[in-house]
């Protein structure tokens, strides 16, 4: 997921959870951020994002109308340089959720930040340090993570949960939302590609009224 989804997602959520029709104060929303690679072939190290996507797609000229999109919601993508493989990122997720019980949103907006506005290359191990230790308050941690990371540590998990997504929810792309009441034996809605705030929102006040 881009942050132009990101945005999108918070604002359904926040427009339910702001919603007249009921009170505030008995409902919550939790998100949880799944990781997914989306082309594994990717140099391990990252490439460069206009030799990227000539070599993949013949130019770069899909990427504009996401832009013009994102800046309708804060997704600036100011500089967008680098079209990274992302095992290592979503490791550093992993991490930073394990060891210190940093929220999955919070590492995730912290990587598109760094790549998206910053032009970082999220590929290397580190930039991923950086971002670690500067945006997630991994100070002490820092060389532990920077092991982390060298050693490929976590990176079997967090295959093993990408190939959960695809048995389970026979997802092949991102994004991919998945949207159910905690605790209920109600199939989960499964919504794949990106989606308007007012989507969220209707199907949120459903699961709600659901609950009720």
């Amino acid at each position: 997921m881009v942050p132009r989804r990101q945005k999108r997602l918070d604002r359904g959520i926040s427009l339910f959870l702001n919603s007249p029709t009921t009170s505030s104060n008995t409902k919550s929303v939790s998100v949880t951020w799944k990781p997914y690679l989306i082309d594994p072939a990717t140099n391990p190290n990252g490439e460069d994002f206009e030799s990227y996507n000539i070599r993949r797609w013949g130019s770069s000229a899909w990427t504009n109308q996401l832009k013009r999109a994102g800046k309708k919601c804060g997704a600036n993508f100011a500089d967008w340089k680098w079209w990274p493989h992302t095992l290592k990122a979503h490791q550093l997720v992993l991490y930073a959720e394990q060891r210190k019980g940093v929220d999955s949103a919070i590492s995730n907006a912290a990587i598109f930040e760094a790549l998206y506005e910053r032009g970082k290359n999220v590929s290397l191990v580190e930039e991923l340090v950086k971002i670690g230790v500067q945006d997630l308050g991994l100070v002490e941690e820092e060389e532990e993570l920077r092991l982390y990371l060298e050693e490929n540590r976590g990176a079997a998990e967090v295959m093993e949960e990408i190939n959960r997504g695809r048995r389970r929810y026979d997802i092949s792309g991102v994004p991919f939302f998945i949207m159910e009441k905690e605790g209920s034996e109600r199939r989960p809605y499964g919504l794949s590609g990106a989606q308007d705030p007012s989507t969220f929102l209707n199907l949120l006040e459903e699961l709600y009224d659901d609950e009720e």
